[in-house]
This record gives structure tokens, C-alpha cells and sequence, in this order.
């Protein structure tokens, strides 16, 4: 029997946990900025799985290191040295300035490990009191959906009704210098945990020179500064890194999403000696971190990156498209915003009409994005797309609206 649509909607509904809600769509196929339905209907990708598909949809050289890897040696878990181990090691941190790599799986190990290492360094180098160290966050913040993270989350769907929570954390409003200033002051706090963009609150893009303020009042202090580039990270503002962007290179820097391009589950935090070295034998770990597979895709992913100059065109199409968008006649839309491509509209409702609604209209177009926050649409494509693509799409987006008026 031949099944619709709605019969595998059906299915994930009755055997599957309800902590998403997708759009009404089911995935079969992907290639490059493409991605086709159960039915063959090609769509424009614009959420790019969360900016974990930087490279495109099943990128012919990272698919090839994994079908490599997986006939040779799959998993050995760090009981055991690993020759390709070393490789990614040396390959990763040279690839972005840093002494040791610490890899894990997700994008949420990596923030739950640099909780670990910046809290051991508070006690172990900076002389905090015992279970005093403190970690300043933002307002909007979303590092994962661990208890300890959403211990410091403001979002009350992440965070309502999962206590007790972790202790430790001061929150403080985003792109707020007077206020992260205020709580420096407390001799206990270890580190700042930031975004440099906050994808998952509607691509909040800060103020130009929050980065780098933040940075230089985080070493007056003795305090580390902790950048989460998992979903900025990896080409996707038009640097290597949104930090690049204000020159400020992280004390702690946790990467995850594209550095595998999609293809497998690889994440990893970042630091140099004096920091990376606090964690002993034993003390954390992970049995996939750092395995053969993930090893291979990450070091075929971030080469993808250069070899195919992803920076320059996400910086350049970036722009493109913000122009575009804001050209476009439209009551719905209110704001935009970005950096590189990763962008936002917010929309207005209009007639009864959400972003939900629009975004379901974009589907049915030939284009799929997501909302965040009822009224927001995140737009993040693939970085390999070309300018004629983009175009192609900013007019479905276009014409979308259109329907709406």
C-alpha cells in the first residue's frame, strides 16, 4: 500500500514523542540546497537543519570520508588511541588557533562540557571558594535542553515544570554592557556564556563593538570569555566565526552543527593549555566523542568550507538577500535582520494570519523555513547557494507574501 503524506505525519505522531512540531512535510531526499518530499516535490531548504547543513544537503566529499572511515573503523571509544583521532585533533585546532580540542557529539555536550571546564578553572586557577562559581548569561539565551542548560534559559517552554534546576547562573539582558559590567563584579563569577548572535531568539544580531566590549571587561576581570558558535559558527555570518567579526577570539570557543555538515553528529570545545588542561583523566568523557566517523567528516567538512570560499559568498549573499527582503511590499513584514545567511523577518500577524501560516505557504511554494517564537521566520541557507538560486527564492518569498494582502 502506498502511503500519503498524512500517513507518515500519522505514524511519527502515534510512535514518536511530541517535543517537536514540524512543519507538514516529510523529507525523503536531500542534495546540495534542495531538498525533495515523499511525493518528489523539490524545495528550496532555508532552515538548513539549523545551520548544521552550512556544505548542502549530502556533500559528495564529506559522504565520500564517511563511506571511507565506515568500511575501515567506526568506534573505539577513548579506551584506545585512534589513529584519525590525532589527525582531527591537530587539524581542528590549528584550523582555528587554539592549543587542545575537547570533542563531543552535540551541540549541548559541548555547552554542558565548557560549563565543566570553565567551572573547574574558576576553582583551579582563579581561586574561587569551593561550589561558588558563578557563569553570566543572557536573557534569550538557547545553549541546548539539558537540565543544567535550561537551568539558565528565560524561554518557559524550554524551562517550565523541569525543576529543580542547576544552580550557578546569572542572568543579565543581552547586548547589555552595563549590565554584564555589573555582574563582573562579583569576584565568583568564572566565565560569560554568550552567543554572538542569538539564533534560536530570531537571529538577535548585538550592537556593533558588544562583542569586543564584552571580551576586554571578561579579562579585566578574570573572567572567561565563552562563545557559543554552534549555529554561527562555521561560515555561516560570512566569517569563519561571528566573532571574527569584532577580531575577538574566545577563551572557550564550542562548535558544533556544521563542522560535520550535516552527515554526522559531531560537536567539540575549543581552549589552550592553561584552561583545556584543569579536566584529568576520568573526569569527563564521552563513548562517541571523538570517534573515527566523526573524526573524518568534521576534517572533510571544514575543508569544504575554504575549498568552496563559503565565507565570501555567505557575506555577500547576506547582503543581497537583507536587501531583497526589506524591498519587499509588505505589511506583514515588520523587521529585518542578519548576518551572512543566517537571517530573520518578523512578521505581524495580519487577517488572522501568523508566521506558522506563512511559513506553510512558503511549503506549499516550494520553499520550507521554520518559525521561532510564533513571530519570527528564520532564513538560513544553505551556504552553497548561488546568486541566481537566491534570487529564485527571495521570489517565492515575495510572491508568498503577496497571497497575504
Amino acid at each position: 500500500m502506498t502511503m500519503t503524506i498524512q500517513d507518515y505525519i500519522n505514524r511519527e505522531d502515534k510512535y514518536g514523542a511530541h517535543n517537536y512540531h514540524p512543519l507538514p512535510v516529510v523529507l525523503e531526499k536531500g542534495e546540495g540546497i534542495y531538498v525533495w518530499d515523499v511525493e518528489g516535490k523539490r524545495y528550496f531548504d532555508f532552515l538548513s537543519a539549523y545551520s548544521a547543513v552550512n556544505q548542502g544537503h549530502c556533500h559528495p566529499k564529506i559522504v565520500g570520508a564517511l563511506n571511507e572511515q565506515a568500511s575501515k573503523l567506526t568506534l573505539t571509544s577513548r579506551a584506545f588511541y585512534a589513529a584519525v583521532l590525532g589527525e582531527f585533533e591537530e587539524y581542528v585546532t590549528k584550523y582555528f588557533g587554539f592549543d587542545k580540542v575537547l570533542p563531543m557529539n552535540t551541540g549541548a555536550e559541548a555547552d554542558e562540557t565548557a560549563i565543566k571546564l570553565c567551572r573547574r578553572w574558576g576553582y583551579d586557577v582563579k581561586g574561587i571558594p569551593a561550589n561558588q562559581a558563578k557563569i553570566i548569561v543572557c536573557e534569550g539565551n538557547f545553549h541546548g535542553r539539558t537540565t543544567t542548560i535550561i537551568s539558565m534559559s528565560t524561554d518557559p517552554d524550554a524551562k517550565g515544570g523541569f525543576g529543580p534546576y542547576t544552580p550557578g547562573f546569572e542572568i543579565v539582558p543581552y547586548n547589555d554592557l552595563d549590565a554584564l559590567e555589573k555582574a563582573l563584579e562579583d569576584p565568583n563569577v568564572a566565565g560569560f556564556l554568550v552567543e554572538p548572535i542569538q539564533g534560536e531568539a530570531g537571529v538577535y544580531v548585538p550592537e556593533d563593538g558588544y562583542l569586543k566590549k564584552a571580551y576586554d571587561m571578561c579579562k579585566a576581570k578574570n573572567v572567561l570569555f565563552i562563545a557559543d558558535e554552534v549555529q554561527t559558527g562555521i561560515a555561516r555570518t560570512g566569517k569563519m566565526l561571528a566573532c571574527d567579526h569584532e577580531n575577538v577570539h574566545p577563551d572557550i570557543l564550542i562548535l558544533g552543527k556544521a563542522i560535520s555538515g550535516g552527515v554526522f553528529p559531531v560537536s567539540c570545545v575549543l581552549a589552550d593549555d592553561d584552561i583545556m588542561l584543569v579536566i584529568k583523566p576520568g573526569q569527563h568523557g564521552s563513548t562517541y566523542g571523538g570517534n573515527p566517523l566523526g573524526c573524518k567528516v568534521a576534517i572533510a567538512a571544514l575543508e569544504v568550507i575554504k575549498d568552496e570560499n563559503l565565507e565570501e559568498n555567505a557575506e555577500k549573499l547576506g547582503k543581497i538577500f537583507r536587501k531583497e527582503l526589506s524591498s519587499i511590499d509588505s505589511d506583514m513584514v515588520t523587521t529585518v535582520r542578519g548576518k551572512g545567511l543566517l537571517n530573520a523577518v518578523i512578521i505581524k500577524p495580519k487577517n488572522g494570519k501568523t508566521a506558522w501560516d506563512v511559513c506553510v505557504a512558503l511549503k506549499e511554494n516550494g520553499l520550507i523555513a521554520k518559525p521561532t517564537h510564533e513571530h519570527i521566520i528564520r532564513f538560513a541557507p544553505p551556504l552553497t547557494i548561488t546568486e541566481a538560486e537566491l534570487m529564485e527564492a527571495v521570489d517565492i518569498i515575495r510572491n508568498t507574501l503577496k497571497e497575504f494582502e
